[in-house]
C-alpha cells in the first residue's frame, strides 16, 4: 500500500488495517503523538477504527524531549 507520509510517498505492507497498525509499524504506538488522516486530526481513540487506504495522507508528529 502507498502512503503519503509526513510529505513522502511510502510504501507499507498491505496488511497494515488501521493507523494504530502504521503507529505499530514504525515503533510509535506507545508514544505521545498527534496523527492527521486526510487533512483530520485523529483522536487516539479512534487510531484503532481509523481504517487506511492507498493513497492516504498521513501526518505524524511525535516529541522528542531534550535539554
Amino acid at each position: 500500500m502507498n502512503l503519503h507520509i509526513n510529505g513522502e510517498n511510502v510504501e507499507v505492507p498491505g496488511t497494515l488495517a488501521s493507523v494504530h497498525d502504521l503507529l505499530r509499524h514504525f515503533g510509535l504506538e506507545e508514544k505521545v503523538v498527534i496523527v492527521e488522516w486526510n487533512q483530520s486530526i485523529l483522536e487516539k481513540s479512534a487510531h484503532q477504527d481509523t481504517r487506511l487506504s492507498d493513497g492516504d495522507r498521513i501526518e505524524i508528529v511525535h516529541f522528542v524531549g531534550g535539554g
